[in-house]
């Protein structure tokens, strides 16, 4: 064992500059397990900065200072905050609202088709296999109410706690773009002179990272409005809510469209039944999950992030059970980063003393 591990150590930590790479990896691991409900608001500033980082230099190429360029953008934040304030969440509100009061209808009809199946299929489905579903949705739906009584509990300090937040997010932005090369800089004075190590993996990481999250966002917002423009065309009901959810559904690669298309099957199946129109929002709800995995991702991802679907799968499980949502949005992120340090780490061969 103690051979073994003396080989480990000269095969990968006799860099010096791999020393301190480890340290601040292992720093950085524990800061985050620890600190990660209070680091969430900085975190995502950071992403949104991310996400605007582009246009400030496109407004410096235009003779445009970072300040104006970052004034310019949390202007814009600003204005999104506002427009989901006043316009987006009263709709969400009421499209939940309605799908609260609807559902005890959505429910009886569900136990009745349910109750048909065994004698309609009655060497698949048994009145005893009925039952255990039955008695599974009341489990499912008194742990919901109870679920909606504690959170109803908690949201006086959830909402002060928000609103808290809303007014720091859009300051922290406007510093991190402002101030980005400051910022930078002051880090730098905590690593060692010699860091060509720690550049390696930052100058890649900074492209695809900043690529990865500027392209999620797009697509984000492309698969929302596509799909909202269809179920209003199709006047399904709670568009908004539904589309919605289809477009955050592409955060969880794989996973996400899978899960989602359960809501709006059954949705649209208590809307129309087993009509034409039932059809025809499948098909069009289909072309859209089809374009997206076959014409928007290629195009807004193409060699940003090179990884294994497996491997990919594997972070969203790994990260996703570490940190709940934010775990599975930083899935892929963490998996390039790990996947960066695995290419720039140096190796050493290590030459056998009893081959000499």
């Amino acid at each position: 064992m103690i051979n073994i591990l003396k080989q480990l150590y000269q095969r990968y930590f006799t860099d010096p500059q791999t020393v301190m790479f480890a340290f601040i990896l292992i720093f950085g691991a524990l800061l985050i397990v620890v600190m990660n409900a209070h680091l969430m608001p900085i975190l995502i500033g950071i992403i949104i900065a991310y996400l605007f980082e582009g246009l400030v230099v496109r407004f410096s190429q235009l003779n445009l200072n970072r300040t104006i360029g970052a004034s310019i953008v949390t202007t814009i934040i600003l204005a999104a905050i506002l427009l989901t304030l006043f316009v987006l969440l009263p709709l969400l509100s009421q499209q939940v609202s309605e799908l609260i009061r609807e559902l005890p209808i959505m429910i009886g009809k569900g136990q009745l088709l349910l109750s048909q199946l065994p004698d309609q299929y009655p060497d698949y489905v048994s009145v005893e296999q009925v039952q255990q579903i039955f008695t599974f949705m009341r489990m499912e739906l008194s742990m919901l109410g109870q679920r909606v009584v504690s959170l109803s509990l908690d949201s006086v300090v959830g909402v002060i706690t928000f609103f808290v937040y809303l007014i720091l997010m859009p300051l922290m932005v406007f510093f991190f773009l402002k101030d980005k090369d400051s910022i930078l800089s002051w880090l730098g004075y905590f690593l060692p002179n010699e860091r060509r190590l720690i550049a390696q993996v930052w100058t890649e990481l900074d492209i695809k990272i900043a690529s990865y999250i500027r392209g999620k966002f797009i697509e984000v917002l492309v698969v929302w409005v596509a799909t909202y423009i269809a179920f209003i065309v199709m006047d399904m009901n709670y568009a908004m809510l539904l589309s919605l959810l289809v477009g955050l559904s592409v955060i969880i690669p794989y996973v996400g469209a899978t899960v989602v298309t359960i809501p709006v099957a059954l949705i649209a199946y208590f809307q129309w039944g087993w009509a034409s129109e039932f059809g025809y929002l499948m098909a069009a709800y289909t072309v859209i999950q089809f374009l997206d995995g076959n014409l928007l991702v290629p195009l807004l991802f193409s060699e940003v992030v090179n990884l294994h679907p497996l491997a990919i799968i594997v972070a969203v499980v790994f990260f996703g059970s570490l940190w709940g949502v934010w775990g599975v949005f930083f899935a892929i992120p963490l998996a390039t980063l790990i996947q960066a340090i695995l290419k720039a780490w140096p190796s050493h061969t290590v030459v056998d003393s009893s081959d000499q």
